[in-house]
């Protein structure tokens, strides 16, 4: 990292106002070639709108940048890409049915396509270079995330990327893959890349960045040297002295069993999904079973299925409470005892357009309806608990699901969820992208319904969660489970390879026992 030279980027009170909203407050900050920077901050502290300003897709009211030394106005991403600027979004942006070199000349123009000559030639030797490993005729739904992403990094390199903006990198990545990306960051920052990093997951942020600013509220409040802090000392920074980090909570062994899966196989309703095949589990009163799995292998069908989303009725692949549900329909389930929190909080998890106490009528009505007539009364009190407890940051039971943040609207959900008590609670991805002062308080209620004697399925991509909070451990990949085994009885390196498939025996079905590993 060269620290004496020009700033690569320099922002100079950068104000974003929207209605009601001051995104943006005179952040002013710097990168220098080859630094990784991290950007921290809550959900809600302004990280979105100034790295969507830096690529040109928001435009700040006031305010400049400084590029190479001389000011620049960003007015469209092309213009962010013509510098020399690429972003990796945390969603990303590829056509499936299009090749990986399709994908790539799609954002490049005819001037830049002229001087790199033939495309997939130029994707190959990056690719060696930087050990990528991408193929440019491989179509992208025969991907799986962690090349997708590779992907996504190799359309900047394409473009000669000077400052290479990456927003939660590792949110879908295995162990391994994490590392590798890791190896290439450096690489790139060795050759003079500056580097742009937004993560919540700060152990990444102490091993790899140089440096780092901390927003809070819209303002630049904070910066340091994350090589000589802690994660725990970061979080301090982010949050104030309410940012205890999760220190570790003792294990669990269930007692009776209240969820059964026993050789669930189902075909994908997508064209690109992934089908269940031969999965059997157990849920344990008073313990939580983690699963983990990089997206895209069958979680989701995986989550409709024992939900009742799925619809399909089938016939003696999973009991609660002894109870066979194969064909009982979401609703029913629910009446039951399972509760269920899904990956997309809106549209899935809340009605945008509903009102929080709209959203927790939806699926919460015992006490709620008498006669067929709606308590609004008892349901709005109720909403105001939920609100209460979880320390949800709105403006009461009135706000609409849309207008909360995302870490805030899932503190909701799951308060909405635990509170009906349930006797099994199917929980997907609890805090992804979810600042870390929202992560704890969901991580305690989850801690907390298991301790009540509930059983609980968490789905999650992030591993280091999964470790925290789960008792007993398995995996996903290509819609086969894993063995489980006792978290205490494992590591990452395991689960990290089960992730990327190494359990699956092609010559039997039997994946899914108990293993003393």
């Amino acid at each position: 990292m060269n620290t004496t030279s020009t700033p690569r980027l320099e922002l100079l009170n950068i104000t974003k106002q929207y209605p009601g909203c001051l995104a943006n407050d005179r952040i002013s900050m710097q990168l220098s070639p080859g630094e990784i920077h991290a950007l921290l901050g809550e959900n809600g502290a302004g990280k979105s709108t100034l790295v969507k300003s830096i690529y040109g897709v928001v435009a700040p009211n006031s305010g400049q940048f400084m590029w190479d030394g001389k000011e620049v106005e960003i007015k469209s991403p092309a213009i962010a890409r013509e510098l020399g600027i690429g972003m990796v979004f945390q969603h990303f942006s590829l056509f499936e049915t299009l090749t990986v070199s399709q994908n790539i000349e799609l954002c490049l123009s005819k001037a830049q396509l002229e001087t790199i000559g033939h495309l997939g030639s130029k994707i190959s030797t990056l690719s060696k270079a930087y050990g990528l490993n991408v193929d440019p005729d491989r179509l992208v739904h025969t991907l799986s995330i962690g090349e997708r992403q590779r992907v996504e990094i190799m359309r900047c390199l394409v473009q000669d990327v000077k400052l290479l903006i990456l927003d939660e990198p590792t949110s879908v990545l295995t162990p391994q893959e994490v590392a590798g990306l890791f190896d290439v960051l450096r690489r790139l920052s060795s050759e003079g890349c500056s580097i742009m990093f937004i993560s919540h997951k700060l152990h990444e942020v102490t091993e790899i960045c140089h440096s780092a600013t901390i927003l809070r509220g819209g303002k630049a409040i904070d910066t340091c040297d994350p090589r000589i802090e802690t994660p725990a000392s970061i979080a301090k920074m982010m949050v104030g002295d309410l940012a205890e980090q999760d220190a570790g909570y003792s294990k669990k062994i269930g007692t009776e069993t209240l969820f059964k899966a026993e050789d669930l196989t189902l075909d994908s309703k997508q064209p690109f999904g992934t089908s269940l095949k031969h999965i059997s589990f157990e849920l344990k009163k008073g313990e939580i079973l983690g699963v983990a799995g990089v997206a895209g292998n069958g979680q989701d069908e995986l989550m409709a299925a024992i939900s009742g989303e799925d619809g399909r009725k089938l016939k003696n692949v999973m009991w609660l409470d002894g109870k066979d549900i194969s064909s009982l329909g979401a609703g029913t389930r629910r009446s039951l005892g399972m509760a269920y929190v899904p990956e997309e909080r809106l549209g899935r998890g809340a009605v945008p357009d509903m009102s929080l106490a709209e959203n927790t009528l939806l699926t919460h009505k015992v006490g709620f309806v008498k006669n067929g007539w709606v308590e609004w009364k008892a349901v709005k009190q109720y909403a105001k608990s939920i609100i209460d407890q979880f320390k949800v940051k709105c403006h009461g039971e009135f706000s609409h699901a849309k207008s909360l943040s995302g870490g805030n609207l899932q503190k909701f959900i799951m308060g909405r969820e635990i509170g009906q008590n349930p006797k099994v609670l199917i929980c997907a991805h609890p805090t992804w992208g979810v600042d870390v002062g929202a992560a704890l308080a969901i991580h305690q209620a989850l801690l907390a319904l298991r301790d009540q004697g509930a059983a609980i399925l968490l789905i999650s991509e992030d591993i280091d969660e999964l470790f925290l909070l789960a008792d007993r451990m398995a995996a996903i990949c290509d819609g086969h489970l894993s063995p489980t085994v006792h978290t205490e009885k494992t590591s990452i390196d395991q689960i990290g390879e089960w992730m990327a498939g190494t359990f699956i025996n092609t010559n039997t079905h039997d994946t899914n026992q108990e293993t003393a590993a």
